[in-house]
């Protein structure tokens, strides 16, 4: 005997309780999309975003201060280096292409003259 269609099961003690908990969830479900939804929301939650960034930044900044030390004591790239480095290989990579097309060009027989 089992619960069928929404009826009752007296044979079931936990079923009324599931019943609640699903009404429950289902109401809290849409005033949760409702209140989401709004514009006032949207403004609350950028307003915490701003709030949160702007005392945020001083720390960061420590942070990234004292990790920069951190990794100079260490022996370590930092961000800056590995960025540079790479701008460096980058522009190395560049310029090998060039020489390379500018060999295959010398190279290339010309056929100006010739029938």
């Amino acid at each position: 005997m089992t619960k069928t269609n929404g009826d009752f099961n007296p044979f079931d003690p936990t079923g009324m309780f599931k019943g609640m908990r699903d009404a429950n969830m289902d109401a809290w479900s849409k005033m949760m999309i409702d209140l989401v939804n709004t514009d006032a929301y949207a403004e609350a939650t950028g307003a915490a975003l701003n709030a949160w960034l702007t005392t945020s930044g001083p720390f960061r900044k420590v942070l990234e201060d004292s990790m920069a030390k951190t990794l100079e004591q260490l022996n370590l790239p930092s961000r800056d280096d590995v960025t540079r480095l790479a701008e460096r290989l980058t522009n190395i990579e560049m310029r090998l292409d060039d020489l390379d097309a500018k060999l295959d060009e010398s190279l290339r027989p010309s056929h100006s003259g010739e029938n």
